[in-house]
């Protein structure tokens, strides 16, 4: 069997490990530094042996290596008390680092979160890429390094550490989940997303329609937000058909104000002109939440597309002898076309700008 030792001091090593240790007789210590402690408990190290024991964090590790291994807790337990030994370190780590090094101390809320949205968009490229894999994890101890260093400003500050943060959304998502911790019922998704916004506004004293919408998100996520508020009060569309039209209506508008005010070219755009290019996004935006597409993402892929076929129609055009910069627009045309067969989205009928 695995054995878990607690966090790696004599002082901490659980009294069911230890009975389980005593029983094995002979056992491989891992934990080199809780070789002597347990020696005298009557546990006998010994190389190689059936029994391992070794850390919390460690054990965990080898418990997932291992599969067919019994383990002292029971895995369940083991990994919630692994994954708790690996946050601690991290918080160690922290804390040192925003002591002995000179980058580390100068930092502030201010020039911390640029990092922290740049690491958050990395975990949502990362997590839409394909299957989950170790790029991932990667991305995710980046942004997870975010809110440990945030915490530990929030510690400095005097309004809570990295224990609150925790206590705080897990009693939130106790709250909000009634159909999960009490005598609550949701029978499908939208009931879930109906009662967490009467929960906010009735148990949490949310104020407003649009309570808490950070006007630092995205425009595209801004727009979908203010929707979806809305819409929790029964202010929306009944229907993705219902609001297919007004996307129609907002693209003649548009086109209204440019024939009459013309485009800006280096200008800046007139008001007009603006303005209605501003709801015919939030039209489309409207259309894209009704569908359940998230509008950043989508046209976060679109713009990776076209990246990904620019640049396969240059290289296209290089084999060709050409340079894609130079030749006239037909031919650009014809290498982007074939930029899209060759990467598999020939079924998309777009051209160049699109």
């Amino acid at each position: 069997m695995i054995v878990a030792l607690g966090p790696g001091d004599a002082d901490g090593i659980p009294l069911g490990s230890l009975r389980a240790l005593r029983v094995a007789g002979s056992v491989d210590v891992r934990a080199a530094t809780l070789r002597d402690a347990l020696a005298a408990q009557g546990v006998r190290h010994v190389p190689g042996a059936a029994t391992i024991a070794a850390t919390d964090l460690e054990a965990h590790r080898l418990a997932r290596a291992e599969p067919g291994r019994a383990t002292v807790p029971a895995r369940a337990e083991l990994a919630a008390r692994g994954c708790s030994a690996a946050l601690a370190e991290l918080w160690a780590v922290t804390a040192r680092l925003r002591v002995e090094c000179p980058w580390d101390r100068e930092q502030t809320a201010a020039t911390i979160v640029p990092h922290t949205l740049e690491e958050a968009y990395e975990v949502a490229e990362k997590a839409l890429a394909g299957a989950p894999d170790g790029g991932l994890v990667d991305e995710l101890g980046d942004l997870l390094f975010q809110t440990f260093f945030l915490a530990l400003l929030a510690d400095e500050a005097g309004v809570g550490d990295l224990a609150d943060v925790a206590a705080s959304i897990r009693a939130k998502l106790v709250r909000r989940h009634p159909h999960v911790f009490g005598d609550g019922v949701a029978r499908d998704a939208a009931a879930v997303v109906g009662r967490w916004e009467e929960i906010k506004r009735e148990q949490e004293g949310r104020e407003g329609i649009f309570h808490d919408v950070p006007g630092v998100l995205p425009a595209l996520l801004h727009a979908r937000k203010l929707q979806r508020r809305a819409a929790a009060v029964g202010f929306d569309w009944p229907s993705l058909e219902a609001a297919w039209p007004v996307v129609a209506e907002e693209l003649a508008e548009l086109r209204g104000a440019l024939a009459e005010h013309g485009a800006a070219g280096a200008a800046e755009p007139h008001p007009a002109v603006r303005h209605e290019a501003g709801d015919l996004l939030f039209a489309a935006v409207n259309v894209l939440r009704l569908a359940d597409v998230d509008p950043e993402l989508a046209l976060r892929a679109a713009g990776t597309r076209f990246r990904d076929r620019v640049e396969e129609a240059e290289r296209l055009a290089a084999a060709a002898g050409e340079d894609f910069r130079q030749v006239g627009p037909e031919a650009k045309e014809g290498y982007y076309q074939a930029a899209k067969a060759r990467l598999g989205d020939a079924h998309d009928h777009g051209s160049l700008t699109t």
